[in-house]
């Protein structure tokens, strides 16, 4: 008994210093980290300042790859048949959570096909409204739509984006009737929003900022539960009167599937330390990016739930996967 015993303690012991080599011995080479979008966004700049950060730290290069495309899908793809080694990795935005009401047949399983890193930031929306629209609050921008039904339109970045959910969401919850104007990209909605040839929009804080600063749109609300670092003053949609409206753009690094768990704990770490960073912290907030934390199990949990409620929302705006 006394030698089954030895045995058995010999082989734990055994199994408890191979699993911490196999974490030390990462990373081997240089880590890839695809931005499924273009240069320039908010998942771009925080994957450069995580890239540069890993590089000092680690000592092995971080190259970001810029693959846009399919609202995401071509890079993610790309990420989800790579070698499960922890050497590619992909910083998602929330579009990821959105495309499976949107796409029919994704080229993955958005949840099966990786392992969830960490949530690496997210960036409020704000309610932004023409001027030439007479209301100054949520509360008036929602009687002015009941009382005029069908005139309302709100433009978005394009079709499946958080912006344009945000809207839908916006219209399932206060019941008004408003038109959607998908444009390819935000900045291209503004010459309109601002001229009045449609009516409102829910955009990123750091893509709107320069226009609210300068007067041309007017600022209701911001959709996260707490309010911008950019914009202090403008409340939330919950403060200004739509209870339980909560929403983003966020962005986090997934692996793919089958990543050793080793691995993706000592990337998670590693990337928390450096979102805490004072340097990386302003640098995203001054780009209206609010930094993440978290660990990978958190990082699952709200991938989930981002899911089920882009899924109503679709459901409930009559969206269908094509």
């Amino acid at each position: 008994m006394t030698r089954r015993l030895f045995n058995a303690a010999a082989a734990a012991l055994a199994l408890a210093c191979v699993l911490p080599a196999a974490a030390q011995t990462y990373p081997s080479k240089s880590i890839t980290i695809v931005v499924p979008a273009s240069p320039g966004g908010a998942i771009d700049l925080t994957a450069r300042l995580i890239g540069q950060k890993l590089t000092e730290a680690w000592g092995q290069p971080v190259v970001i790859d810029n693959r846009a495309g399919a609202t995401g899908i071509i890079g993610t793809e790309f990420v989800a048949k790579s070698p499960p080694d922890g050497h590619t990795l992909a910083l998602v935005a929330s579009s990821h959570a959105i495309n499976p009401s949107m796409v029919k047949k994704l080229p993955f399983d958005t949840i099966k096909s990786f392992e969830p890193v960490a949530l690496t930031h997210v960036v409020p929306l704000v309610l932004v409204v023409s001027p030439a629209l007479p209301v100054k609050s949520v509360k008036e921008l929602i009687a002015y739509g009941k009382a005029h039904p069908g005139e309302l339109s709100f433009a978005s970045s394009g079709n499946g984006g958080a912006p344009h959910f945000s809207g839908e969401l916006f219209k399932s919850m206060t019941g008004i009737d408003m038109t959607h104007i998908p444009y390819k990209g935000s900045t291209l909605a503004h010459p309109d929003l601002i001229s009045g040839r449609v009516s409102l929009m829910f955009d990123t804080v750091a893509a709107v900022n320069t226009q609210i600063k300068s007067n041309r749109l007017r600022a209701l609300a911001v959709t996260t539960a707490k309010r911008s670092s950019i914009l202090p003053d403008v409340p939330t949609m919950q403060e200004a009167g739509v209870p339980g409206y909560e929403t983003s753009t966020w962005g986090g690094l997934l692996a793919p599937a089958g990543t050793p768990k080793a691995t993706v704990e000592k990337i998670n770490a590693e990337v928390n330390k450096i979102l805490a960073m004072p340097d990386v912290r302003k640098s995203m907030q001054d780009n209206g990016i609010e930094p993440g934390s978290g660990s990978p199990q958190q990082f699952a949990t709200f991938l989930g739930t981002e899911m089920t409620k882009w899924s109503k929302v679709a459901k409930d705006a009559g969206i269908q996967a094509e």
